[in-house]
């Protein structure tokens, strides 16, 4: 695939106030974003995320290292760099309130060189297709956070930029809109040929939306990698099974044993017991510590991870556990 965002060893320091001190913010990163795509970039508070975020759009000049835009440097032309690339912040900082929807498409289309006669029909398409159009006429003040964010990426679009970057697209709107984004992001990168970025803590988002992520801790990244591999690494059989009748001591025994953090408990009507299994082949150990009793199974459940518990395991160095248990 081709690539058109590249980010090579970048690296960024701050000063601490009133201090000599120096605080690395950005160690020697490097990753690419390929055309076509939806990636994931994450990281916890302080990991280093935010400043990547302004070295990409060229609002930070870095101490080494270099983001390259279709091909363009933003240190050496950033302005030709940045006519490729847009971004959609949180809290909507890109618009203006006082203006209304269509002003406010028309004023930054405006911005980026576009005749008014060019983009008018462009325009009437986008309100269409964002569900912007009955409230054309409104002040962007007056809107809910939804509606904004839905015209801030309709801002976005009229600027022609090949990428989008968008911080926290889904913060504080209600379910419905945050489907309707989701839906609005898949078009934007099938319909428009759009690359897309998304910095965000909503780990469903992520999961919903992403090819890939790339997840950034300590201002270094710690993994780069599609998040259906992530989530296959570590996923664990996990597995709840309901007892039609008490464990003996023996049993409990031997499953602790067997399982460490094997979790048991027994109610007058029935018994469970929870554990993980990390080879299907341990469901035959499992099946015989119950055969001794012959402890009837009334049902087994499996649960599933989610990318929210993938994301904070990979921060709490969990990754190089589960890669040397896969290999």
């Amino acid at each position: 695939m081709e690539e058109i965002i590249e980010v090579k060893n970048l690296s960024k320091t701050y000063k601490k106030r009133k201090s000599k001190e120096t605080i690395t913010a950005v160690n020697d990163i490097s990753f690419t974003v390929n055309k076509g795509e939806i990636v994931g970039l994450l990281g916890p508070n302080g990991a280093g995320k935010s400043t990547t975020i302004k070295l990409i759009c060229g609002l930070l000049i870095p101490d080494s290292g270099s983001v390259m835009v279709n091909g363009i440097s933003m240190k050496e032309k950033r302005l030709s760099a940045l006519s490729h690339i847009s971004a959609v912040l949180e809290g909507n900082r890109n618009l203006y309130w006082r203006l209304t929807v269509r002003e406010n498409l028309e004023y930054f289309s405006g911005n980026r060189g576009r005749s008014s006669k060019d983009v008018a029909s462009e325009i009437e398409d986008l309100l269409d297709a964002f569900n912007l159009k009955e409230k054309e006429t409104e002040l962007v003040n007056r809107l809910s956070r939804g509606m904004q964010q839905k015209l801030a990426i309709a801002v976005s679009l009229l600027a022609d930029s090949k990428v989008i970057l968008l911080d926290e697209p889904t913060l504080g709107i209600d379910v419905q809109t945050g489907y309707e984004i989701r839906k609005i992001l898949r078009d934007v990168v099938r319909d428009y040929d759009r690359t897309i970025i998304i910095s965000s803590h909503d780990m469903g988002v992520i999961q919903e939306l992403c090819d890939r992520t790339v997840i950034i801790n300590n201002g270094k990244v710690v993994t780069d990698d599609k998040v259906e591999n992530l989530l296959r690494l570590f996923e664990v059989r996990a597995y709840t099974i309901t007892l039609g009748n008490a464990l003996s001591n023996q049993q409990i025994q031997l499953l602790h044993q067997k399982f460490p953090h094997l979790d048991y408990s027994h109610h007058s009507l029935e018994s469970t017991l929870t554990v993980n299994l990390t080879k299907a082949e341990e469901f035959y150990d499992l099946f015989e510590v119950l055969k001794l009793e012959h402890t009837p199974v009334e049902s087994i459940d499996r649960q599933l991870i989610n990318f929210e518990e993938v994301f904070l395991k990979i921060v709490n160095g969990r990754l190089h556990n589960e890669l040397d248990q896969s290999s």
